[in-house]
């Protein structure tokens, strides 16, 4: 048949744009088979299989038994066969910090609770599973002391009445990290010795004085900071005090440890020395935990060994040769790498949105130019380093308290103009790709299913067995808040850092200068955001995870917003839920 004239006229399209050869992008893992990544699912699975059922044995032996006082999650570990008797074995009253839940909590717990204590863990106001807002917030940080103080009493009253029987009926001992620290510290002073009347022995006598000890026989203060105790507090108040930081941790930490253990001694207070008596109440120790920091001193071995024997110790038990010891870090390494690990062959099976995303994105006219990756207008460093000082000086000044997230709505404003300032100077540097209207079933797909693995996957992982992310009804809303907050900074940052023409060490690059941004927004109000420091190590954590997954995500299904949109849901969700709610 033949051709129109109009077709034999009609020019061919010229050939698209490529890259030089040594420019090409790079494709890692491209070249592996469908043989490998049913390999790697099934190790993956297999490293899944063995974290869990490791943290799950560590609990053999024991009787746990979950309840609520008020609006209070309560879990109580007890050594299997003591239902009927347990008012004779000693009782620990553990308190998680800021941001924190009681699973940061298990690890004491389960140690504690397979060498003969009864130990209870639960969630602070605002915190974990427990709806009730803490009151006051940074605003009115009295407010925020006494909701925290009365719900420890009220926990103390639980745990004495636990303390029912044996050589220490009614008394208890407790333990709290960072801020609950100074909570526990507070609480054992306000339950100091009373002033009781005993009976006069003659009519004409005078009543005379006599004290009863408090019910709180021994404090553990992990990661402490105790502005309650002064060089004029008496030894024994708190009652025989261990305090427990991390090598790892500012070394501010090391000192208020030794500040608190010296008291009014003349010469400095050593590490790992015991000084005072048990029997008195004033026996006083200070250790640091090797290799560790704010959030790993949790989990370390020599934490948990130490507070072990102190409270054996305080409780006139004999140690045991070869106690328990719940040190679970390299299990709950391997089930986050197992868990990280699986998501790359489960992402070939996503749907592919568009072209490859090399090729979508290479054969732009505004694609930068060889050479270009760090220096130059359309360098990273601009695109990195701008928004990454910017960002805390523009919100200095900036009030926040928008939502009823303490310090959640600074990390939703800092996210969010951190995103918007980097995506002003991508928009006419780089080229943006789009979504053919043919595709769009597909990309809706593609980011349900990459966020449902972000979300219940990882999330499922974290929450069973580090920090609770299991959202109250209250949190809902606000986890749409805080994610109009993260997603600009995802968005912009994987279209900035997997273009094809980014340098090797663009996404790490980014990140670093993400956590630099908000050191320096910390330094420049410290007062208002001293906790922010706090969760460093976790944003670093999830940081690492998550870019590995949306790197695998991006390659399969071409188009960077796929990735970009899951992890923004998946950051903003765990800030909405673990930051504590208040009032």
């Amino acid at each position: 048949m033949t051709q129109p004239a109009s077709d034999l006229n009609r020019k061919a399209p010229p050939p698209a744009p490529s890259l030089p050869q040594d420019q090409q992008p790079r494709r890692p893992l491209a070249w592996l088979g469908p043989a490998l990544q049913v390999a790697v699912a099934a190790v993956a699975l297999l490293c899944v299989a063995a974290a869990v059922q490791q943290l799950e044995r560590a609990k053999e032996g024991l009787t746990v038994q979950t309840q609520r006082v008020g609006t209070t999650p309560i879990t109580v570990w007890r050594p299997a066969g003591t239902a009927g008797s347990e008012g004779s074995a000693p009782v620990v009253l553990i308190a998680h910090g800021f941001a924190g839940s009681q699973q940061l909590m298990h690890p004491l717990a389960i140690t504690l609770a397979r060498n003969g204590f009864v130990a209870i863990t639960f969630d602070f106001p605002g915190h974990g599973r427990n709806s009730a807002p803490m009151r006051g917030g940074l605003s009115d940080t009295d407010a925020s002391l006494r909701t925290l103080l009365q719900s420890m009493a009220q926990m103390g009253q639980f745990a004495q009445g636990l303390a029912s029987s044996g050589p220490h009926a009614g008394r208890y001992a407790v333990l709290g990290h960072s801020m609950a620290s100074d909570i526990v510290v507070r609480h054992a002073q306000s339950t100091g010795t009373t002033q009781t009347t005993t009976q006069a022995t003659t009519p004409a006598a005078t009543p005379t004085p006599a004290q009863t000890p408090s019910p709180v026989l021994a404090t553990v203060g992990i990661s402490l900071f105790a502005p309650s105790i002064s060089a004029d507090t008496p030894t024994n108040s708190p009652p025989n005090l261990l305090v427990i930081a991390g090598a790892l941790e500012p070394q501010v930490m090391a000192q208020e440890a030794l500040r608190v253990v010296g008291g009014p001694a003349a010469s400095p207070a050593l590490l790992d020395t015991t000084y005072g008596s048990f029997d008195q109440g004033s026996a006083r120790r200070a250790s640091l935990s090797p290799g560790v920091e704010h959030i790993g001193v949790l989990f370390s071995t020599h934490t948990l060994r130490q507070t072990l024997d102190w409270l054996n110790a305080a409780f006139e038990r004999p140690a045991a040769s070869a106690p328990f010891i719940d040190s679970r870090g390299a299990w709950l390494g391997l089930l986050l790498l197992g868990v990280m690990f699986l998501a790359w062959p489960l992402s070939a099976l996503l749907p592919v949105v568009g072209q490859a995303l090399p090729t979508t994105w290479a054969t732009s006219a505004r694609s930068p130019k060889p050479g270009m990756g760090w220096w130059g207008p359309r360098g990273l460093l601009l695109c990195t380093l701008g928004p990454a000082l910017l960002t805390p000086m523009l919100l200095w000044a900036l009030p926040h308290g928008f939502l009823p997230i303490l310090l959640g709505d600074y990390l939703s404003l800092h996210f969010g103009l951190y995103g918007l300032l980097t995506a002003g100077l991508l928009w006419k540097l780089w080229p943006v790709p789009s979504v053919a209207p043919r595709y769009a079933g597909a990309a809706l797909l593609a980011v349900l299913l990459a966020s449902a693995y972000a979300l219940l996957a990882v999330g499922g992982a974290i929450d069973q067995y580090m920090f609770n992310l299991r959202p109250e009804a209250v949190r809902w809303p606000l986890m749409l808040a805080v994610c109009a907050g993260t997603l600009p900074f995802f968005l912009a940052d994987e279209f900035l850092t997997r273009h094809p023409a980014a340098p090797r060490g663009a996404y790490v690059w980014s990140k670093v200068c993400f956590l630099l941004s908000l050191v320096l927004a910390i330094a420049l109000n410290p007062s208002q955001l001293f906790f922010l420091a706090m969760i460093v190590p976790v944003v670093l954590l999830l940081f690492l995870i998550y870019g590995c997954f949306s790197r695998w995500v991006g390659q399969r299904t071409g188009h960077p917003a796929v990735a970009a949109i899951a992890n923004a849901l998946a950051f903003g969700c765990f800030i909405a839920i673990t930051f504590p709610l208040v009032g």
